[in-house]
């Protein structure tokens, strides 16, 4: 159903001057293409799609009214940026040219081409782009939530990734002055696997800065074997948790919390039956994450691990080529980043084209994912990589080093170029800077001839 100008406020006309937009339950709808998700991939895949099609063509399935630049909520956990500073209206980012429906997915249906949100639409599609993203899943570590809902200053509990306690963090770091800082990573997929470890880094120098750090003991307990999966990087890492008396704690899982005792416990891994209580002065929690259940339970769409099952290279679903999915709900195994979903973009907006036209989808995604790894105040180390955890190195020097000017990038360049490029359809990853700094255009290299150890 459209709005119509005529019965609308002034004000409201210039938020929906180009929109159409659901608001009858049960509804049938049609079109040729349906986004479900409006998050980064979402956006920006329909950015490229409202140029060629018509409004009543491109649908987009998405609840929020709120976007979110997640990879801003690092600094706002450490103090260096405001939660309002990485939100937009959706209306204001979705592209104009088509119709946005405010409703989750509730059911997938493949066979037949359709998909039921929560207010009962339905909408038939021709072609279909998943772009869900994860569910923090707070819930399944006991006594999480509880602490959560609890004053920061009593409870000491924080968490970087939900806009809705990203602020605790700064609050949590502000008052703590002795006893021990605990980071975690849980035993389950997460986006931005990098930020777990990033505000353990950002913690001890606030600390440091603030003169108390010799009264904090700070850790960081991953439920990984590694302290980050591609070695050249893990390296650096390594050597900074050396210099810093980082305590590291691999494949120690975070398993439950009593936030009146202010005690977590934590497991091996390695052997569940060796498990940890400690007690905590601050406790930063990476939730388990999941694809939504509309997702994890459809067996058509997705494979065993709850993730819709995509083809690594085209990113078209191996069952369904009218399907396709972008970003972190796609069973592609790269690392789920904002990044990795921008390279993606160019790579799904060509194959779809293709489909579309009754060609071969031939465009190849090859995992590019970045992680800028926050490592202080004005520190950073530029982590890109591809498929196979080897580096793939934008700029012509070897990037597993501490910077200043790798910080800025990600602190001031990146933010923009998000908001203004990437969900307008106009940013693809950084491949073609990648060419020019490394002269492939020149000498027809395919790989970058950086250091790759």
């Amino acid at each position: 159903m459209y709005f119509k100008a005529a019965v609308k406020p002034r004000a409201v006309l210039r938020v929906y001057r180009n929109f159409s937009c659901s608001s009858v339950r049960n509804s049938k709808h049609s079109c040729k293409l349906l986004i479900v998700g409006g998050g980064t991939g979402g956006c920006s895949v329909a950015a490229k799609f409202a140029k060629c099609l018509k409004k009543k063509e491109l649908y987009v399935l998405e609840a929020s009214e709120d976007h979110y630049y997640q990879p801003l909520f690092t600094l706002v956990g450490g103090g260096m940026e405001t939660l309002e500073e990485s939100r937009k209206n959706e209306a204001d980012v979705l592209p104009k040219n088509c119709t946005w429906l405010k409703s989750n997915a509730v059911r997938f249906d493949p066979m037949e081409n359709t998909v039921t949100a929560q207010t009962g639409d339905v909408i038939k599609y021709d072609f279909l782009l998943v772009a869900v993203g994860l569910e923090l899943r707070y819930d399944k570590i006991p006594g999480l939530e509880e602490a959560l809902s609890k004053p920061s200053k009593s409870s000491g509990v924080c968490s970087n990734y939900s806009p809705k306690y990203v602020n605790r963090t700064w609050e949590v770091l502000q008052q703590l002055t002795d006893g021990n800082a605990f980071f975690t990573f849980p035993n389950s997929p997460v986006k931005c696997p990098g930020a777990p470890q990033k505000i353990c880094y950002i913690a001890d120098a606030y600390l440091r800065k603030e003169g108390r750090r010799e009264k904090v003991n700070v850790t960081y307990n991953t439920s990984l074997p590694v302290i980050f999966g591609v070695k050249k990087y893990a390296d650096a890492l390594w050597k900074v948790c050396k210099e810093r008396d980082i305590n590291v704690n691999l494949r120690t899982n975070l398993i439950g919390l009593d936030s009146d005792k202010k005690e977590a416990t934590f497991q091996n891994l390695d052997k569940p039956e060796i498990k940890t209580t400690t007690q905590y002065s601050m406790l930063h929690v990476t939730p388990p994450m999941a694809t939504p259940q509309a997702v994890s339970s459809n067996t058509d769409l997705s494979n065993a691990a709850g993730f819709v099952e995509v083809n690594n290279g085209t990113l078209q679903h191996i069952r369904f080529p009218n399907i396709f999915a972008i970003g972190d709900c796609s069973s592609s195994p790269n690392s789920k980043t904002a990044a990795a979903a921008a390279a993606q973009c160019e790579i799904i907006h060509k194959n779809l084209c293709a489909v579309m036209e009754g060609r071969t989808p031939e465009e190849k995604y090859d995992g590019y994912a970045s992680c800028p790894l926050v490592t202080g105040y004005d520190k950073c180390i530029l982590a890109e990589f591809d498929y196979n955890l080897s580096p793939l190195e934008t700029f012509p020097f070897s990037q597993d080093k501490e910077m200043r000017s790798m910080f800025m990038l990600k602190k001031s360049i990146m933010p923009p170029l998000y908001w203004h490029l990437m969900l307008n359809g106009y940013w693809n990853g950084p491949s073609l800077f990648r060419k020019i700094m490394h002269l492939d255009f020149a000498y027809g290299n395919k790989r970058n001839p950086a250091k790759q150890d």
